[in-house]
């Protein structure tokens, strides 16, 4: 795997947000960056009526496509003239091409269409695709998220499982917050368990007692992400009901909302899981997905 940040183009304001994101990332991370274009050209079948000849094929959105990958390197040099630079359009469908490249990146950096305010994000089918087959890391941008408002986001964010919690999402948080110089908010979600039965939910005490059992937890598991990164502060918070709500919440104050998918298939396919699958459409800062077993 090469040591680099690769961003997918279509072209859309968003892949463009996403490149001047991955831009400000592959700095930070002293890696090159990639920019990928994929486009394949699909033949149309016309039937001459009449006696008419079937029209010359229009080879301007080929040539788009290729000057699309080159304009935006040299866009992304002028701004950054340190940043070393690879730009391709590569002759093959965008999931496949995606899937491919993010075997080849430490991180794949996705545009996301956004629809603003709080609806937030609308995923489209390429980048939900990617998100839920491939194994590496992506960071999801939409349109209008610049990286010179950075300085109003305080903190990273990160949606953790106390069930299953993995040390490769941790960790990717942890580095993030402390590259950026972020805060680092991580929120777990809880729901009281069925076996105190109705009346346990109004019984303040019984849930104050279970809310601090699981920040102790929290403290717990990330006891050796603190001493690994002492320079971050670390803050736990154990809320009532689906996690979803509160990454929503606490993104629109975020550099970076990162967020688990599982490793695993279900009879209808790949997973995301529906804590993922809503920060996607909703939150208001990039997102990433980081797949762990």
């Amino acid at each position: 795997m090469s040591r680099n940040v690769t961003v997918g183009l279509d072209g859309s304001p968003e892949s463009l947000a996403a490149a001047d994101w991955a831009a400000h990332e592959a700095l930070l991370r002293d890696v090159p960056l990639r920019l990928v274009h994929a486009w394949q050209w699909q033949p149309y079948t016309y039937s001459p009526l009449a006696g008419a000849s079937v029209p010359p094929v229009d080879d301007s959105q080929s040539e788009w496509a290729d000057r699309l990958p080159r304009e935006t390197a040299a866009r992304l040099a002028e701004r950054h003239p340190s940043l070393h630079i690879t730009a391709e359009r590569i002759p093959e469908q965008p999931v496949t091409t995606l899937l491919a490249a993010a075997e080849e990146t430490d991180l794949l950096v996705l545009g996301s269409r956004g629809l603003g305010g709080v609806t937030g994000f609308l995923v489209g089918s390429v980048a939900l695709a990617v998100v839920a087959r491939t194994q590496r890391p992506v960071v999801l941008v939409r349109a209008g998220e610049g990286v010179e408002d950075d300085h109003l986001s305080d903190e990273v964010v990160l949606g953790l499982d106390l069930d299953h919690p993995d040390g490769s999402l941790i960790g990717f948080a942890c580095e993030a917050a402390s590259r950026y110089g972020r805060k680092l908010r991580v929120v777990h979600g809880w729901t009281l368990p069925s076996s105190y039965g109705y009346g346990g939910a109004f019984d303040y005490d019984l849930n104050e007692e279970l809310r601090a059992q699981l920040r102790h937890n929290m403290i717990e598991v990330l006891r050796p992400w603190r001493e690994k990164f002492p320079g971050v502060e670390v803050n736990e918070q154990a809320v009532i009901g689906n996690a979803s709500s509160h990454l929503i919440d606490a993104s629109r104050n975020a550099a970076l909302v990162v967020v688990g998918r599982r490793n695993r298939r279900t009879p209808v396919g790949p997973h995301i899981g529906p804590v993922t699958q809503a920060v996607l459409h909703h939150a208001a800062a990039p997102v990433a997905v980081v797949p762990h077993d």
